[in-house]
């Protein structure tokens, strides 16, 4: 069950008002105010590890690890105001993604019986919760100790065609070795749920330039090829002999511009890979290791989901330049409620969902 830390959750849950505990870090640029309410900027460090969050959108702003030297590296991308994520809401920088995590093929589903429609906001498709999704919410934050931080929201009835009054806690930890990130939540009415996080990594450091030359492996034997629109085509297929086969470490831009129709439908790699057996997991199992070229740094990625959404930063501008960056988003996979053969993202009343990902940083000589 949920912590009913705020009056409106508690109120939900028929439980009694719960003081708001808050400890943010005093930055000018993440003190605003959007849709009326307070952003701010927290801090997490435990000695070896520091990341800052922002309750819009509960991002993950930055996380600094240590290089192979020593040294200190912001392995995350993301803007130094709360503006610059406003600026950039399309983009998604770290922030978590929800209702629903990638696409929903037209942005309509049917669940008991009942069609619901999500605003399109991705060509004719629903993309990470349609036209203002999680990201684009300011979340309400305890910070537990100085190496965690709580997140809640209440996504109501309807918001964005969603059924359910959802409630939703994110954790942030950090470990001894990386970063856990904690999903937990409960509705009232049967809906559906893909949570994940849409961090931007460069595991050699902001502005060191493009993550063709990381180096990229994937615990996945097939993948879930797409559509021009990326919406799956409801089939499996396997990664080998195709670009997209990163059973065996493998740099990101050694096949990025190969002659091939996958790849040219995601303008790079942008694809859900099917993770060990392709379904969902009690406990953590690997789902991929990428190595910093310049830095050492080397990211694991631990999860309890069925897929991995790879994506290139293909469509990267401005601020942060073109394919300067990647994300691996854990998830169940894209348009699953329109395929029923699928790992299901149904959440029920009475039913927690409940999912833990995370990345742990070791380095190399």
């Amino acid at each position: 069950m949920l912590i009913p830390i705020l009056a409106i959750l508690a109120a939900c849950q028929g439980g009694e008002k719960t003081e708001k505990t808050e400890t943010p870090v005093p930055k000018a640029t993440f003190n605003d105010t959007l849709y009326g309410k307070p952003t701010h900027l927290y801090e997490l460090h435990n000695g070896k590890l520091s990341a800052k969050i922002t309750d819009y959108g509960a991002r993950l702003v930055s996380l600094t690890v240590p290089d192979r030297k020593g040294n200190n590296v912001a392995v995350v991308i993301g803007f130094d105001s709360v503006q610059g994520y406003v600026e950039n809401k399309g983009s998604y920088f770290g922030a978590i993604i929800g209702r629903y995590g990638n696409r929903i093929g037209k942005g309509t589903f049917k669940l008991k019986n009942t069609t619901y429609q999500i605003p399109v906001n991705n060509g004719p498709n629903a993309l990470h919760g349609g036209k203002r999704g999680f990201d684009d919410y300011v979340w309400d934050a305890f910070k537990e100790n100085d190496s965690t931080l709580d997140l809640y929201l209440l996504s109501p009835d309807g918001d964005m065609g969603f059924p359910g009054n959802l409630k939703v806690k994110v954790t942030y930890a950090l470990t001894h070795q990386g970063i856990k990130i904690e999903y937990t939540a409960n509705t009232d009415k049967p809906t559906v749920l893909n949570l994940t996080n849409h961090a931007y990594w460069n595991l050699n450091g902001e502005d060191s330039g493009t993550i063709l030359d990381h180096v990229l492996q994937i615990d996945a034997v097939s993948y879930t090829p797409v559509d021009t629109g990326l919406i799956p085509f409801g089939i499996l297929m396997p990664v080998s002999g195709t670009p997209l086969d990163f059973i065996k470490p493998m740099p990101i831009g050694a096949r990025i511009n190969a002659d091939n129709i996958q790849l040219k439908n995601g303008k790079g790699y942008d694809h859900n890979f099917v993770l060990g057996d392709g379904k969902p997991s009690d406990t953590l199992k690997h789902a991929a290791t990428v190595w910093g070229d310049k830095s050492g740094i080397i990211m694991d990625v631990w999860t309890m989901e069925p897929g991995l959404q790879f994506y290139s930063g293909n469509f990267m501008k401005g601020a942060h330049a073109y394919r300067s960056a990647l994300c691996l988003e854990t998830q169940h996979f894209p348009d699953s409620p329109n395929k029923p053969a699928w790992p299901s993202t149904e959440l029920d009343p009475g039913k927690t969902y409940h999912t833990v990902t995370e990345y742990r940083f070791t380095t190399q000589p």
